[in-house]
């Protein structure tokens, strides 16, 4: 299974609902937090291509998007697919 990493922060409903998307499909993740170290913040911009809104996820090195971009190929049933 490919590493997921979610780039998210406080009092974030759609970081909230990313998190629990992953979680019903059995997709653990790495969670990271912007607020709590800029540089982290920094490292997700590169990553995203200056994507600047939470959350930011990524399977592997792959940038797959946000909230809106999960839910869709969670609804598409390709999302277990992509994170094999």
């Amino acid at each position: 299974m490919k590493n997921v990493t979610i780039y998210s922060g406080p009092n974030c409903a759609f970081c909230d609902a990313a998190k629990r998307l992953l979680t019903r499909n059995n997709i653990t993740y790495n969670e990271i937090n912007i607020a709590l170290d800029p540089d982290k913040r920094d490292e997700m911009l590169k990553r995203s291509n200056g994507m600047r809104t939470i959350p930011q996820i990524f399977f592997d090195e792959e940038h797959i998007g946000g909230y809106v971009e999960v839910r869709a190929l969670e609804k598409e049933k390709k999302l277990l697919d992509l994170v094999k």
